[in-house]
Parts: structure tokens; C-alpha cells; sequence
């Protein structure tokens, strides 16, 4: 396990250094409208002008005790992100059903052409002649995410629920989309710039959107490198060595991760139902 750490801290290292400046300038699929773990809990909610859903979300900026208000906020969260690592491990085990039947056999049914086909369509996958390649791109990217982190990072981009996008737009990530009218103009944009806050009708399509984020864009290749990895040495998906791979998540670079991990010492208590 040792090794396995030393090796993931030279990998970031490696990242890091690779990468150009205007990269961690980048915000993929998100705004940075977080908070530190300190503001979170003196946010409060701006009025409500448009609800762009009919989802009922408590008023968690009204919960005085924050012990009740961190409780309800996870119990919000938790089903939806229960569901969704099952859609994925199903996914998951449905490719690795495969593979193991093209190694057995060299071949695959009809279905399950059509399945991967339609797994490398929708990760966007460049297609390769080397099948086996194919699987591995397939498998870094059809998996889970930890509960931990995606609760404490739903916590630090919606300051607990009472941001005005997860209120209004039921986004708790801060995440983007890039066609006119598709979400919420953020205050402050720069002149220029197309982006919006995307707004979600469901909590399981905004989870869909996050997860599918994570798990296809390019910003992330080194967060699902370290999950592979993991998976390679047979280690649990740990919400605290993943979250090293969400630099480009927040202009905050270092800082961000610093929050994240301090967001998951501090809320051990909460993230079992």
C-alpha cells in the first residue's frame, strides 16, 4: 500500500508539472461558486426569483443546528448517489463480462457489440483496432465514485445546500453547459464568455451530469488514473487519495483539495445513513 501512495504522489507530481499554466485556468463543466468549510455555514440563500425545477429541497440555510442541517443535507443527497454507483458498477460488470468472454473465446455477440458501441459513444472513446486496448479505456471510465467525496464536494460548491444555483437551478456542483438559455447566467461573467450554470429538473440527472463529468472529460484523466490504479492493486475507492485528481476542479488549485480533504476528516459522522 505503501508503494501504491509513493507511486500516486510521483503520478501528480508528473501531472502537475505537465501541465500549461492556462490549463488549471480551466473550469471544465463547472463554475467556482464554492465556499471554505468555515462560510459554508454563514451563506445564506438570495431570494428566490425562478425555480427551474419542481424538486422539494429544504431550506438548509434556515437550519440554526448545523449538526441537523449537515444531517439533512446528506440525507437529501445519499439515495440518488446510491442509485447511481449501482447503474455504474452494472455498467461496469456488464464490460467486464465481456472482456472476459473476448479472452476466453476471441469473440463477442452481436449485443455485446452494440453495448460497447454504445459505451464508447457515449465516453467518447477514440476507437482502436486493439480491442483490448478498447476495454481498459472502457473500464478507467465506467466506474464509481466514492459517496465521501461526492457528498463533501456537493457541500463546498453549494455551501451546504443554500447556494443560489442549488436552490434555484437544483445544482449542487457548480457545473457548466455551453448552449444559450441551457441553465443560469452567473453574476460577474466575464464579457465574452457563453457559459451558464446548468439547471437540473431531477437530483439523479444533475448526479448523471456530475458523475459523467468526472468520469469522461479530459481534465479529469489523472482523478480516473488514480482510480485505476487503485483498482489495479486491488484497494478500496478512498474518497481522500481519489480527490488529489480534482486539481482542475477549482481555480483554487491546491487550496481546493486542502478544503476537500479537511471537508472529509471533518464529516465522517454524517456520511453513513
Amino acid at each position: 500500500m505503501k508503494k501504491l501512495f509513493l507511486l500516486l504522489a510521483a503520478t501528480l507530481v508528473m501531472y502537475m508539472m505537465a501541465q500549461p499554466v492556462y490549463f488549471w485556468l480551466q473550469q471544465p463543466q463547472r463554475s467556482d461558486a464554492s465556499n471554505t468549510p468555515e462560510q459554508s455555514s454563514k451563506v445564506t440563500t438570495e431570494p428566490k426569483a425562478i425555480r427551474y425545477h419542481n424538486v422539494e429541497i429544504p431550506d438548509f440555510s434556515s437550519i440554526a443546528d448545523v449538526t441537523e442541517r449537515k444531517k439533512q443535507f446528506f440525507d437529501f443527497l445519499r439515495p440518488a448517489i446510491v442509485a447511481e454507483n449501482q447503474r455504474l458498477l452494472l455498467l461496469r460488470q456488464q464490460i467486464l463480462k465481456s472482456q472476459q468472454q473476448y479472452l476466453k473465446n476471441g469473440k463477442l455477440s452481436l449485443a455485446q457489440k452494440e453495448f460497447l458501441a454504445e459505451m464508447v459513444d457515449l465516453y467518447d472513446i477514440k476507437t482502436s483496432k486493439d480491442i483490448n486496448k478498447l476495454f481498459a479505456q472502457l473500464l478507467l471510465r465506467v466506474d464509481q465514485i466514492p459517496m465521501e467525496l461526492v457528498l463533501v464536494q456537493a457541500a463546498n460548491e453549494s455551501a451546504w445546500g443554500s447556494s443560489r444555483f442549488a436552490q434555484q437551478g437544483l445544482n449542487f456542483f457548480g457545473l457548466w453547459c455551453f448552449k444559450r438559455n441551457c441553465g443560469m447566467v452567473p453574476k460577474g461573467r466575464d464579457n465574452g464568455a457563453r457559459h451558464e450554470v446548468a439547471t437540473f429538473d431531477s437530483v439523479q440527472q444533475m448526479l448523471r451530469f456530475y458523475f459523467h463529468n468526472l468520469n469522461s472529460h479530459y481534465a479529469y484523466d489523472l482523478f480516473r488514473s488514480i482510480r485505476g490504479q487503485l483498482r489495479e492493486h486491488n484497494q478500496p475507492l478512498q474518497a481522500d487519495v481519489l480527490a488529489t485528481g480534482l486539481l482542475p476542479y477549482s481555480q483554487r488549485g491546491i487550496d481546493y483539495i486542502v478544503e476537500i480533504h479537511t471537508m472529509l476528516r471533518q464529516n465522517q459522522r454524517y456520511f453513513k445513513a
